[in-house]
């Protein structure tokens, strides 16, 4: 079995294959003061609670976004399962021709979502919209060039932006509002946080399709914790939650 970690600012996400199905995934907060140790002993407890053999696991990637606690987790794989793991990073076989002036600087989860994305659909232009923490988009060649993209705020973010930043507007739930004109301030700031993302988003695609793809329209793929709140509004092609935990499992197996 293969185990893939997530870890983004905000959640650990963890997937366990066994074969090519992903059989189970996990969540857990991200918290960087945690020691090796809990680290070490929730990943065992989820996945044993879950009925699975922690012992069975033969091979461990992970893609980080948070440097600070890389140690950690290393250091709880290594003393927990005995597994020296693969951190997703420039430098490793990815299967990309990576078009970036400094490829230390791509981020490991975009990295891993064009993984697997080019895993999924190997002969076509695409798009990756992953809306985590930040919501991040980036372009993939049918050559499998890794052209870039674009990073904005992520809903999350924003949402804590407008109430901390001001003296009046609430926090509020982040989803689709009932109507697009809120006819009172948490519909207001639903509706701007909402249809401001949605159209930001589309004219993005649209500007990758003109002046990237030369007219021809690209696959476009949502993932993230907040992609499937924008599945009605047709922005995706298709929607992979798992796209980064998939990306991940195909680097361990380019670099075994």
């Amino acid at each position: 079995m293969i185990l893939t970690l997530d870890v983004g600012n905000t959640q650990i996400t963890g997937g366990l294959f066994e074969d090519d199905k992903l059989v189970l995934q996990f969540r857990r907060t991200t918290a960087v003061g945690n020691s090796s140790d809990e680290i070490g002993l929730f990943l065992r407890s989820v996945i044993r609670e879950n009925g699975f053999h922690w012992q069975k696991i033969n091979r461990i990637g992970i893609c980080s976004v948070v440097p600070s606690i890389n140690y950690s987790i290393s250091s709880a794989l290594s003393k927990y399962f005995n597994q020296e793991a693969l951190f997703i990073q420039a430098g490793i076989k990815t299967g990309l021709k990576l078009k970036y002036s400094n490829p230390r600087e791509i981020g490991a989860d975009r990295i891993a979502g064009a993984i697997g994305a080019v895993s999924l659909h190997p002969d076509k232009d695409l798009i990756i919209i992953d809306m985590g923490t930040a919501t991040t988009i980036d372009c993939v060649t049918k050559d499998r060039e890794y052209l870039g993209g674009a990073i904005l705020s992520g809903l999350k973010i924003s949402v804590e932006a407008l109430a901390n930043g001001t003296a009046k507007l609430p926090s509020v739930e982040i989803s689709k509002p009932g109507h697009i004109c809120g006819t009172n301030t948490v519909e207001a700031i639903q509706s701007g946080l909402y249809y401001g993302n949605a159209g930001a988003l589309k004219e993005f695609c649209r500007l990758y399709q003109k002046n990237i793809f030369k007219g021809e329209k690209p696959f476009i793929i949502g993932t993230g914790g907040f992609a499937r709140i924008f599945e009605e509004y047709n922005l995706f092609d298709e929607v992979s939650p798992e796209l980064v935990l998939l990306g991940v499992k195909k680097a361990l197996e380019m670099n075994s």
